[in-house]
């Protein structure tokens, strides 16, 4: 998705880091060791996507498959689609690039076409999808409530669909330089890391919910700046298989 300045650590941190400390207060008063496991498990459900920086908000579907190894760790993949919109400026750009629509926009304050104080402005539709696999560290100490850690390491596929404004010429102009095929894709790695809590309804079923910190670069010979973005899900997770418990 077109980008923009990184997000605050700060504002990281609290869009995460509050979300997991009152999954822990809810869970405090359900002591009792767990003592039905299941092999495996199954997790459907609503996904949001959070970029502050670009005041980007994705609705949209995530999916997860694990394997459990042992009690407290398990092996799994990780899929998520989403959707939103955001508003694509010059100031996000390369400094090369800048620099071009600079040279490019100087002429036509010269000649009274547009005004000395004119602003790129780019409305962007923006789909994601995600896929990561890996462990998934596990606590068990509370009889209804599973809580979990995980690195978040994975591949990022963007589709961006500039939208210009057609009565702004010069918008849509820069867009058919940029973007001559009306839509730009990327792929790129992101790495951070997650958890979250099950809260157990029965052996076989439970309500998932789950948040992941993450940081990419995507179309970097566009856009100067990496981003941070939080994903947050939730919805039923299913656990079928043999009980593992020793």
């Amino acid at each position: 998705m077109f980008n923009s300045k990184t997000m605050r650590p700060e504002t990281a941190w609290r869009r995460f880091v509050i979300p997991a400390l009152t999954l822990m207060l809810l869970a405090s008063p359900c002591f009792g060791q767990q003592t039905y496991v299941t092999r495996y498990d199954a997790f459907a459900g609503y996904t949001f996507l959070d970029s502050p920086a670009i005041s980007l908000f994705e609705n949209g579907f995530h999916t997860q498959f694990g394997v459990r190894a042992t009690t407290w760790v398990s092996f799994g993949v990780d899929y998520s689609i989403s959707a939103g919109n955001l508003t694509l400026t010059q100031n996000l750009l390369t400094p090369q690039l800048q620099q071009q629509l600079a040279a490019q926009l100087a002429p036509l304050v010269a000649a009274g076409i547009i005004p000395p104080n004119y602003s790129l402005v780019v409305p962007t539709h923006s789909r994601t999808q995600t896929i990561t696999g890996g462990p998934q560290l596990a606590y068990r100490h509370f009889k209804q409530v599973t809580l979990f850690i995980r690195p978040s390491i994975g591949l990022i596929h963007e589709l961006a669909t500039p939208q210009p404004n057609p009565n702004d010429p010069v918008a849509v102009g820069v867009v058919k330089q940029l973007v001559p095929s009306g839509q730009k894709s990327d792929n790129t790695w992101f790495y951070g890391f997650g958890g979250g809590a099950d809260f157990i309804f029965s052996k076989h079923v439970a309500l998932r919910v789950q948040s992941d910190l993450v940081w990419d670069h995507l179309f970097s010979d566009l856009l100067q700046n990496g981003r941070w973005t939080v994903r947050f899900s939730v919805g039923p997770c299913f656990n079928f298989g043999k009980n593992i418990v020793k």
